[in-house]
């Protein structure tokens, strides 16, 4: 079953001049494609970015791989990407569990 990472970008630091645009993945959900845009667009309803810090008005709009998060603050609008990524390679995954063994037939 395919893993996905639930991505968001936005805007990090304050001022005109030291902001940033990052990016990070939320969670990973493992299921169908359509789960996982299901699971991000519940974490985008509820999700509180750093900017603005007191929003008057917020509007999500759903794109081809996910959502986009319109937040208008007292001087000026920002915005919040999120994105369903599929995972093809974690080079720190956990190896896989050995298979069980079968359990011995009882004795009759």
């Amino acid at each position: 079953m395919p893993r996905w990472g639930l991505l968001v970008e936005q805007n990090l630091g304050f001022g005109g001049q030291r902001r940033v645009w990052s990016a990070g993945v939320m969670e990973h959900v493992d299921g169908t494609r359509e789960e996982a845009l299901e699971v991000l667009r519940q974490r985008a309803e509820a999700y509180r970015p750093v900017h603005p810090t007191s929003p008057k008005r917020r509007r999500l709009y759903r794109e081809s791989d996910g959502f986009v998060l319109v937040l208008d603050g007292a001087w000026q609008s920002f915005h919040c990407r999120f994105t369903v990524i599929e995972q093809l390679y974690d080079s720190a995954a956990p190896e896989p569990e050995p298979p069980a063994l079968p359990e011995p037939e009882p004795e009759p």
